[in-house]
């Protein structure tokens, strides 16, 4: 029996199911483009390459210096902002080659993702392949990937007058959007898989949503983390600044209050760590809630990835955050967020919804 996404009839006949393999198919292929396109995005940030191109060109972009002329004049565009002027002065055309191969990449496989969404989506609807209600989730999560395409310049653009790197608050904003989008990409997908009933409480997947909805928010903490480059102080655990939980003064140094959750050091840091112990806390107790249900291998295995993440985050924090460790630590939480996607729409879906 095909399971129907919710709002939909089921269909049986033979080309509707393959109809619905072939859209399933083709959601877990951008899926995974949209992963290759967030690691390189990671390594991007982390090597300090995201201004090294500083004109958004969506068509004529494309394509990268082909000739010693046109790689100069790029050269010279990126010696007029202050990232040039006050960190990198000095710097050789073929290390500026370097940066700007990580940040042409980056973009290429954005468009390339969009493409590869926009392109079979179009196939599709014009086959009659989609139904309705699943045609206007589509065409949402279309809208918010053009959106992610001018947030990305408008992270990009904060660095190019005053800054030396982009703001954090636009590339948490940045990263939490993509994120969002693989995970609506990625339900959708899992939607569509016949599989057979999974009797399990509303409790148990309403937990598994929230644990979802946690590791998002984790990621825009870390986002900030990154973007601060808070990882590179406060190298001590399980105590920070030399106690566990700082003095309110510090984590309240700056004015207004609020902009502490966003620009000091030292409170985007302890914030990012309090609710990593409280993901963890919350997918160790949700795998001993499941320990007698069906649902329990999931919720085994994303406890066990939450687990990994925290400690390898141990790990880099105490090295002060080198490159490798900073990227792997970046890439288990996507592969953390594609457990808890995975795990909490299965719940979701057979939980008497």
């Amino acid at each position: 029996m095909v399971r129907a996404v919710p709002g939909k009839q089921p269909y049986s006949s033979a080309s509707t199911v393959a109809a619905r393999r072939a859209v399933r198919l083709w959601l877990l292929v951008v899926a995974a483009l949209m992963v290759v396109t967030l690691l390189v995005g990671g390594a991007t940030r982390l090597t300090e390459s995201g201004l090294s191109i500083v004109e958004w060109k969506p068509v004529t972009g494309v394509m990268p210096p082909s000739s010693d002329i046109e790689w100069q004049a790029e050269f010279e565009k990126y010696k007029s902002i202050p990232q040039y002027q006050q960190i990198n002065r000095g710097m050789s055309l073929d290390d500026f080659k370097t940066i700007y191969w990580w940040e042409w990449t980056h973009r290429a496989l954005a468009r390339f993702v969009g493409a590869a969404f926009l392109l079979p989506f179009l196939f599709f609807l014009w086959r009659g392949a989609i139904e309705p209600a699943l045609r206007k989730r589509l065409w949402t999560i279309f809208g918010a990937g053009a959106a992610l395409g001018a947030v990305g310049w408008w992270m990009v653009s904060s660095g190019l007058t005053e800054r030396v790197s982009v703001s954090p608050y636009r590339l948490a904003f940045h990263l939490t959007l993509a994120c969002a989008i693989y995970a609506a990409i990625l339900w959708t997908a899992q939607e569509m898989l016949a599989r057979p009933p999974l009797a399990t409480s509303q409790r148990s997947a309403k937990g598994a949503r929230m644990l979802a909805a946690l590791v998002l928010v984790q990621i825009y903490l870390g986002a900030l983390v990154a973007g601060l480059d808070a990882g590179q102080s406060y190298n001590t655990w399980p105590l920070i600044d030399e106690t566990f939980v700082p003095a309110f003064s510090r984590l309240m140094l700056l004015s207004p209050p609020w902009r502490n959750l966003f620009e000091n050091h030292l409170t985007v840091q302890f914030d990012h760590r309090m609710v990593a112990y409280a993901l963890w806390l919350a997918a160790i107790w949700h795998a001993f809630n499941a320990r007698r249900s069906k649902a329990f291998n999931g919720a085994l295995v994303l406890a066990i990835a939450v687990t990994l993440q925290a400690a390898l985050g141990i790990v880099t924090l105490l090295q002060q955050a080198p490159l490798g460790l900073s990227l792997a630590h970046q890439a288990l939480a996507i592969v953390v967020l594609t457990l808890a996607v995975v795990h909490a729409e299965r719940l979701n879906a057979r939980s008497g919804q």
